[in-house]
């Protein structure tokens, strides 16, 4: 059994006038210390990261070392992926930055050069068996409502063609790897029923893992309000169809995946405004 999460950390790396009026801080620093009790609890083989910039992954590995926790980090800009050396090995790795300007539409679709896909290419010890597993963060502004502060003409069309771009990436690699399984997870910022999602669970092929999860399944949207603003004091509500973090599966044998979940502990609330979301599989 493999346990395989991805995890939006909030890329903050300094405190805040309004957290330390708080008696609070949400520096790299202090924020990287409760990551790393998210691995203590959960003990995920293979977590991608969003939004972990230099600083934040310097932290986190130092706690690591210091916790005598087995992770190893492959580099991904700010999307790394963290992964259990003792139990997988890697076979190959590709990193794709997406593109800034897409088609004919006016502004960025990549801030900070955060938006990416980063892939593994993994073979389970124990087993032999081979996987790819890759992480990715979309464009977030809005794409269909034009009233809305945050909207951005072209951004529904945006996320969808960068999941394109990332799911080509992954096939170059299943063509070597004789059609493996696939463990896509990320902050897509897109919901169920837009175009990216459609993409993905339609001409993508991908099934989304909480929909084949044989013995849980996690009913929630897994967001808080975590910002510069303060922390957050609870769980905002919703359901699946709501959320923008997700896990999309394909060429898993039927029944492989057992649990779908989203952690949401009340001390993570001081951490990121995304809940972390894991499967358990068997492969």
């Amino acid at each position: 059994m493999l346990r395989l999460m991805s995890q939006n950390q909030w890329n903050y790396t300094n405190n805040c006038e309004v957290w330390q009026s708080l008696g609070l801080d949400c520096s790299s620093p202090v924020r990287m210390k409760g990551h790393v009790q998210v691995f203590k609890d959960l003990a995920p083989d293979v977590v991608g990261g969003q939004e972990v910039n230099k600083e934040m992954q310097l932290d986190f590995m130092l706690y690591c070392q210091a916790e005598k926790l087995p992770y190893t980090i492959l580099w991904g800009n700010m999307t790394p992926i963290f992964y259990r050396a003792d139990k997988l090995e890697v076979l190959a790795t590709e990193y794709l930055l997406y593109p800034k300007k897409f088609e004919d539409y006016e502004g960025s679709f990549n801030d900070s050069n955060s938006k990416a896909c980063n892939l593994a290419v993994f073979r389970e010890k124990a087993s032999g068996k081979v996987f790819i597993f890759a992480t990715t963060h979309l464009w977030w502004r809005n794409g269909t409502n034009p009233d809305y502060k945050f909207y951005q003409a072209g951004s529904d069309a945006a996320r969808a063609y960068q999941l394109g771009l990332a799911d080509a990436m992954i096939e170059k690699y299943r063509a070597m790897y004789d059609n493996c399984p696939v463990v896509l997870v990320g902050d897509m910022n897109a919901r169920l029923g837009t175009p990216a999602l459609n993409y993905a669970l339609g001409e993508g092929g991908y099934t989304h893992a909480h929909d084949v999860a044989t013995e849980f399944a996690h009913e929630g949207r897994g967001y808080c309000a975590c910002t510069p603003r303060g922390p957050a004091d609870k769980w905002l509500d919703g359901t699946p169809a709501d959320a923008i973090d997700h896990i999309l599966v394909k060429g898993l044998p039927a029944g492989a995946v057992k649990r779908f979940d989203r952690y949401t502990p009340e001390y993570y609330l001081k951490l990121s405004d995304h809940a972390p979301v894991f499967v358990d599989v068997e492969l």
